[in-house]
């Protein structure tokens, strides 16, 4: 399949790359974020267009997304103003405390990468390999050694290409009680090394 990979959402690629995201991590994030309809008028709020890496059809299809955090922020990410302003202020004070609980910082030392999407319809044809691919080339060129992501328990697939394409374990972390609202029991960090570099830009 012949794929566009490019940096940043297009504006035509928002609104799709909106209901990707949720598709894909509405499972785990459900009943914290949910209902449908709020999440995605969340999400439509705080997603950053330059905090993506985007996978197109040559007729413009969007199909497939990997999101990546920085110290400006992530594509996802918002903070507890936006919460409010979506679910209220106690929707958003639970919720914000729930998600606290989940989220890890930003790692300056590795480029770490948040969220991966790809369309059903694209699946199993090298979308996630390009991707991840693309944001090795990113992190070289911002000064990264080190690329970081993690992945559930439950996401076996990713897991494996992931191994595939160099990443590897470095610890597991139980969630404990907290797997009853997210639906999985445990992240594993897995890291690729890009091979000696400069320090991480700012």
């Amino acid at each position: 399949m012949t794929v566009r990979i490019a940096m940043g959402l297009a504006p035509q690629h928002r609104d799709a790359a909106i209901c990707l995201y949720w598709e894909v991590f509405g499972g785990k994030l459900g009943l914290v974020m949910g209902p449908d309809a709020r999440a995605l008028r969340f999400l439509d709020r705080v997603v950053r267009a330059d905090h993506v890496i985007t996978a197109s059809a040559p007729q413009g299809e969007l199909l497939g997304i990997l999101g990546f955090k920085s110290p400006l922020g992530g594509f996802a990410a918002g903070d507890s103003t936006d919460l409010r302003a979506v679910y209220g202020r106690f929707g958003g004070f639970w919720r914000g405390a729930l998600l606290g609980l989940l989220s890890r910082d930003v790692d300056n030392e590795r480029f770490l990468l948040d969220g991966i999407c790809v369309t059903r319809s694209a699946r199993s044809q090298g979308i996630g390999t390009a991707l991840v691919a693309a944001a090795c080339i990113e992190a070289s060129a911002r000064g990264y050694h080190t690329v970081r992501l993690d992945v559930i328990d439950t996401n076996w697939r990713a897991k494996a290409l992931y191994k595939a394409l160099g990443f590897e374990v470095t610890h597991t972390e139980r969630l404990g009680w907290l797997r009853f609202v997210f639906g999985f029991a445990a992240a594993t960090t897995m890291v690729k090394q890009l091979g000696p570099g400069a320090r991480p830009q700012g």
